[in-house]
């Protein structure tokens, strides 16, 4: 349902395309942003304090981490299409 309402009315318009093009980069590189560190760090903390980490936050922030990740990924492929549909434009196709 929401992928027609984005063609309509965001992919339909080649201005507003480029603007959430745009913003869904920075979406994605805020969201990747030292990810693959902050996991590392979460797994060294939960792997050296155990069940203490899990009780003090690990678990919760590692569930943060993961939505965080697909909340990037989302980014990600909004930016594909939009980069796509702007592709054919310049292509004329």
């Amino acid at each position: 349902m929401w992928t027609r309402w984005f063609q309509k009315h965001v992919l339909s318009r080649i201005w507003l395309t480029f603007v959430v093009l745009g913003l869904s980069f920075i979406g994605f590189g805020v969201g990747s942003l030292n990810l693959f560190y902050l996991f590392n760090a979460n797994a060294r903390y939960l792997g050296e304090y155990g069940l203490m980490a899990v009780f003090d936050g690990g678990l919760r922030q590692l569930l943060e981490l993961l939505l965080t990740c697909y909340l990037s990924l989302a980014s990600y492929v909004v930016f594909k299409a939009c980069e796509h549909r702007l592709s054919h434009w310049l292509a004329g196709h």
